[in-house]
């Protein structure tokens, strides 16, 4: 009795062993791989950008030209503000109909002023879109064969999810990758000769 019980045991406990092996070997290989082996990938498409070293320099070299932007607007007001007070001055000793004039051209010269400091201001936030569509297109054969590699059907933005494993996000996983292929992206503005 006591050996047919041994062999009748024998049968599960190796189908247990072997699933439990199965079960647990899944994600070792895919992690092995250095891919996350899920049917659904999550990425901060944010953090993608911001931490690469392509969004590091754009965000750097921005920065720096905000900076400037910045300086140069001082400079103008500064400049107008005196302009206006010596304006203001003047007023006690002009008639109206020479003053007007004056007045006239220093208020078109403020609106021209702000208006240069919009357009620039407005050319820096499309270079900023336009590096970022740059990268996203540069970034894509990347996110696909993450995509592949992981067995998964589709990659979502992580804020849009309500509940996910860490296991599932693969940010970082694609950083690493896309440095790797485009680095911080010099190379390739001196290819298209920008």
């Amino acid at each position: 009795m006591r050996g047919s019980l041994q062999t009748y045991m024998q049968g599960p406990i190796r189908a247990l062993c072997l699933f439990l092996t199965l079960t647990l070997a899944g994600p070792v290989t895919g992690q092995q791989l250095g891919v996350t082996q899920a049917s659904v990938l999550t990425i901060s498409s944010e953090r993608l950008f911001s931490d690469s070293a392509f969004g590091r320099r754009i965000l750097s070299e921005i920065e720096a030209e905000g900076t400037l932007l910045a300086a140069e607007n001082e400079r103008i007001v500064a400049e107008l503000s005196a302009e206006e007070k010596d304006l203001t001055e003047k007023r006690a000793s002009l008639s109206a109909e020479e003053f007007r004039p004056l007045a006239e051209a220093f208020d078109r010269k403020v609106q021209n002023h702000r208006e240069g400091q919009r357009a620039k201001l407005d050319a820096l936030a499309r270079r900023s879109e336009d590096a970022r569509q740059m990268f996203f297109e540069l970034a894509r054969p990347v996110l696909i064969d993450l995509l592949r590699e992981s067995g998964a059907s589709v990659i979502i933005q992580r804020s849009s999810v309500f509940l996910s494993s860490d296991l599932s996000d693969v940010t970082d996983a694609a950083i690493t990758r896309i440095d790797t292929a485009i680095g911080d992206g010099t190379t390739l503005d001196e290819g298209t000769g920008e």
